[in-house]
């Protein structure tokens, strides 16, 4: 994948492989830490009222009926 960012003219290839490498990994612990503080937040806002907690579980199974029905109304036909 990483290749194709690579400049061959300049030089260096395992130091820009590596460099890229780095920054790929950079950008993916602050963006899945973000993510998890986010979720982690959520959870404890969502656990501290049961009417909360039971108004997502009766949404989410909503939404799978509602997919369930769509698939098969829409599934293919051959």
């Amino acid at each position: 994948m990483l290749p194709q960012f690579v400049d061959y003219p300049s030089g260096a290839i395992p130091f820009q492989l590596a460099l890229l490498g780095a920054v790929f990994l950079l950008i993916a612990v602050v963006s899945d830490s973000l993510w998890a503080v986010a979720a982690g937040s959520a959870r404890q806002w969502f656990a501290r009222s049961p009417s909360r907690v039971s108004t997502v579980e009766a949404t989410g199974g909503a939404l799978m009926i509602g997919l369930g029905g769509t698939l098969a109304l829409t599934g293919s036909k051959s």
